[in-house]
């Protein structure tokens, strides 16, 4: 394709120099890059959306958040991805910065927060979630998500910051973070910072007793894990008891506040931060797009991932439920409904009937923590310990988005529970 022309009509983008139909995807995470990837071969023009310019690995988010690994090494420019995957020597794509604040279905527009509307053919939404603070008070304005990479950042940086001021000033009272969420996020999180409590205080901070800060984690229902096998969910609770963790099963969230958490029952527990791993809903510009939204706020699709009253748009991960019937908010179901909207929008441009959408689960997995971790392998073993451990690191490394990513990441992950007994917080980015 050659240069492209941009002729304003109204204030709507338009590319004159090129009669291709002009596919829109919105979100470079999992499904909207595994979108992408379907479409590189097709007889269309692509222009990928986000508001960074860069796709997040985010199950490893915990990690940055707790300083194995730097931000950088799990985050893989958009318009590398598109060089990378793309046909050489063609501009078959080009990626925008920015934020889509309203969609008119009916012209085939959307709406940025910066720059002009930009129309389209075809729509793949593949935005993401963001996190769902269920109405509890002051869980939005003082926990601590761990969703984006700003969020896992400011939780290293909280933390560190308040090791230094007790460090400091010895006031250790009520010197406990409360992880809220007993999913593979609450669990994973709360794990690693308990090994750290365990490892790295007694040689980066000898001056406090690792017995002052707690590490507790609150699952409403009855037990951790809850979508695992009864088995793992057994090993995976007693790891954590075993490394420390303050386990509270049955237990919902009241109120949260600058200083401690308040139950339902009304028993308030001293936190000098609270990470909120539970809950996911979608963003609040989606109710501005005039689409059907279910449970969560996600977009309503069929069974072919198309919204009904507008066939012409796709929706693929996290965002869209079908038949308000959500599927798992894992990376697999993202990449797989991703690479079906490609297919799918691909049929439609050949005249060809679209096919409905099958999750091939391949099964899930969590680790606790050093040679600690459970995996369920679909029609498989269901795994334990140290083999589901090496199992997750290759499942996670592999899964990343550039040699670069791939190699730093086992180097950092190795250090932290192969090369090094004794873990440590890293500083710096």
């Amino acid at each position: 394709m050659g240069a492209a022309v941009s002729e304003e009509v109204g204030t709507v983008d338009r590319d004159s120099a090129d009669s291709r139909p002009h596919v829109v995807v919105v979100g470079a995470g999992f499904a909207g890059l595994s979108a992408v990837r379907t479409l590189r071969k097709a007889p269309v023009r692509v222009t990928l959306i986000d508001r960074h310019s860069y796709s997040t690995f985010q199950p490893l988010l915990y990690q940055v958040a707790t300083g194995a690994l730097n931000p950088g090494d799990i985050t893989y420019g958009a318009r590398g991805f598109i060089a990378t995957v793309g046909r050489k020597g063609e501009t078959w794509a080009t990626f925008r910065k920015g934020v889509v604040t309203e969609i008119d279905p009916e012209a085939k527009v959307l709406t940025l927060d910066v720059g002009p509307q930009l129309s389209y053919d075809y729509l793949v939404l593949a935005n993401g979630v963001t996190t769902n603070y269920f109405g509890v008070p002051g869980a939005r304005e003082n926990a601590y998500p761990i969703y984006t990479r700003a969020e896992a950042l400011a939780v290293r940086d909280r933390m560190m910051g308040y090791l230094d001021h007790i460090s400091a000033t010895r006031e250790t009272s009520g010197a406990s973070v409360v992880v809220v969420g007993g999913g593979a996020t609450g669990v994973e999180m709360a794990g690693t910072l308990a090994e750290l409590r365990n490892s790295m205080l007694p040689t980066r901070f000898p001056e406090l007793d690792p017995d002052h800060v707690k590490v507790i984690l609150l699952e409403m229902t009855d037990k951790v894990l809850g979508p695992f096998d009864a088995k793992l969910r057994t090993y995976a609770a007693h790891q954590l008891r075993e490394r420390g963790v303050e386990l509270r099963l049955g237990t919902a969230v009241a109120e949260v506040r600058p200083d401690r958490v308040v139950l339902k029952d009304g028993e308030e527990i001293p936190a000098q931060m609270t990470i909120w791993a539970t809950g996911v809903a979608a963003h609040d510009t989606v109710k501005k797009w005039g689409l059907t939204q279910g449970r969560g706020g996600r977009i309503v699709v069929n069974d072919q991932l198309r919204v009904a009253e507008h066939p012409d748009v796709f929706v693929a991960g996290d965002i869209g439920v079908i038949d308000d019937n959500p599927l798992p908010q894992l990376a697999q179901p993202a990449i797989q409904t991703g690479a079906q909207a490609g297919k799918n929008l691909l049929a439609v441009l050949e005249g060809r009937p679209t096919a409905p959408f099958k999750y091939f689960d391949k099964g899930t997995m969590a680790t606790i923590g050093r040679r600690a971790a459970v995996a369920e392998i679909a029609h498989g073993p269901k795994l334990t310990g140290t083999i589901a451990w090496l199992a997750w690191m290759f499942v996670h490394v592999f899964a990343l988005l550039g040699n670069r990513n791939r190699i730093m990441v086992s180097l950092a992950l190795l250090f932290r529970y192969v090369g090094q007994r004794r873990s440590q917080l890293v500083v710096g980015d």
